[in-house]
């Protein structure tokens, strides 16, 4: 529970510019679907990705350790006390969560993902590895839900599915990278079920068949997500509609490079940027309006960061208009003006009613009478 009223931004412009920065350093993709957003969620947006780069780099640096969890512990509790620190990500996450009020239990459950991250911990079953992807993934999904004024629990069930979405489609990409560092997160029983000892395939890893057949088994489970967050994307303001497509087709589009034969171990899928270009293009041809699937259950993980949503105050939302745009403030506002006006004039008329006077004054002082 937040407990303060702001009344005034904690971040400065600077700071704004510092969060825009981050995002288009650190994710080409959601930079490019971000500028498609209306300025007044862009800008909310960017400061959701460098608090969620923050930790995710406080946490790889400490490699997990309890050091780093408690610094973005006390980080949290000084943003949901209204006492930021003066790190721009601090200053502008704290306008967010108490813009949009953004239940703390959200980053809490990103943070407990990045650590299981860093701990290099397994995932045995898909249940498992959802378990996983809803904590840094689908988290960014309800953050970037509230911010466009969304706190529908179908909605954010739809989010939360585009997120793990994502996140499934990361997992097939990175198989090679992730193994290199000693990371598995490929489904423990699914590799068994194919033969492969995960042990010794992490000590050699290679693109063998089995580990084919598991990633597309990934891929399906991500494009089935990446279906069903369609209906929540039609629930979002139009204006945020294409943008956040943008970003679903273009993460999509990573998957399936790898379904049509990029070898995730010895590289990187990524899509170029005539691919990109077609992909925008596609979203905006396409406008997404359908919402027969939004009444499906979220993801049984995910029903705690609903729940939390739910138990929260919405905020109260600022007029639209500046606060002195309405009829009274207005005609007080225009007596003011008004007021100065006339005392200005006023001051020039007795300056210039004084002239002559001053200048007599002058002339008899400039030649020494």
């Amino acid at each position: 529970m937040l407990q303060h009223l702001q009344l005034e931004p904690f971040a400065t412009p600077a700071n704004c510019a510092a969060c825009r920065t981050s995002i288009r350093q650190g994710s080409q993709s959601f930079y490019i679907a971000s500028l498609l957003l209306p300025v007044e969620i862009r800008e909310p947006a960017y400061a959701v990705y460098a608090f969620c780069r923050m930790a995710d780099d406080l946490i790889d640096r400490e490699a997990g350790g309890t050091a780093a969890i408690h610094e973005l512990g006390w980080m949290l509790d000084r943003i949901y006390g209204g006492r930021p620190g003066p790190h721009f990500v601090e200053r502008g996450f704290a306008d967010v969560v108490s813009a949009f009020a953004i239940p703390r239990a959200v980053p809490e459950a990103l943070i407990e993902g990045m650590a299981w991250d860093a701990a290099g911990k397994r995932y045995d079953t898909l249940d498992d590895l959802t378990a996983y992807a809803v904590r840094v993934a689908g988290t960014v999904g309800f953050m970037m839900t509230l911010v466009m004024d969304r706190r529908d629990p179908q909605v954010l069930a739809r989010a939360c599915d585009l997120g793990v979405a994502m996140q499934l489609t990361n997992i097939a990409r990175d198989i090679g990278e992730d193994a290199g560092n000693g990371r598995l997160y490929m489904p423990v029983s699914w590799l068994r079920e194919t033969g492969i000892d995960p042990e010794a395939w992490m000590a050699s890893p290679r693109y063998l068949p089995e580990i084919r057949s598991v990633v597309d088994r990934l891929l399906v489970e991500a494009d089935r997500l990446y279906l069903r967050s369609l209906s929540g994307i039609a629930a979002l303001p139009g204006s945020c509609r294409v943008g956040i497509n943008v970003a679903r087709l273009l993460y999509r589009g990573i998957g399936r490079q790898i379904a049509n034969g990029v070898n995730p171990v010895t590289s990187r899928a990524v899509t170029t940027w005539p691919q990109k270009l077609r992909l925008v293009g596609e979203a905006i041809a396409s406008p997404v309006a359908d919402r027969t699937g939004l009444a499906e259950p979220a993801v049984a993980q995910a029903t705690f960061l609903i729940d939390a949503v739910a138990a929260m105050p919405a905020p109260r939302r600022a007029p639209t208009l500046p606060p002195w745009w309405d009829v009274k403030s207005r005609s007080i506002r225009m007596i003011q003006l008004l007021d100065g006006f006339s005392a200005r004039a006023a001051a020039v008329e007795t300056a210039n009613r004084n002239r002559p006077l001053l200048i007599r004054h002058e002339s008899k002082f400039e030649s020494g009478k």
